[in-house]
């Protein structure tokens, strides 16, 4: 799958409305604290990672290391959750394949 931005969630910001993942569920997942993350689901890339800074196979960092690709066919709608999210915390930047080797998932 291809992908040409990266979103993450500044959880300190994150006031745990869920507008994002009503808009964009295949890139935004809620945590058990309330509070968003993002993911990469098995339907778009190799495996499903969640990162919401848990342990193990399918979870990553949190914050700004649990960084998620964005398949390209879900660019408009995760953007226009990021627009939409009372927050403001949804932080989308072109891909950077040194960010994304680095987060440990």
């Amino acid at each position: 799958m291809s992908a040409t931005l990266m979103v993450w969630i500044d959880q300190d910001l994150c006031t745990g409305d869920g507008i994002c993942s009503e808009i964009c569920p295949d890139v935004f997942e809620a945590r058990d604290d309330g509070l968003w993350v993002v993911k990469e689901t098995k339907d778009h890339f190799d495996a499903t990672i969640v990162f919401d800074g848990g342990d193990g196979a399918g979870h990553g960092p949190d914050m700004g290391r649990g960084v998620a690709r964005i398949p390209d066919k879900l660019i408009d709608l995760a953007v226009d959750a990021a627009e939409e999210c009372p927050g403001e915390c949804i932080m989308i930047e072109p891909l950077d394949q040194a960010t994304i080797d680095a987060r440990g998932a």
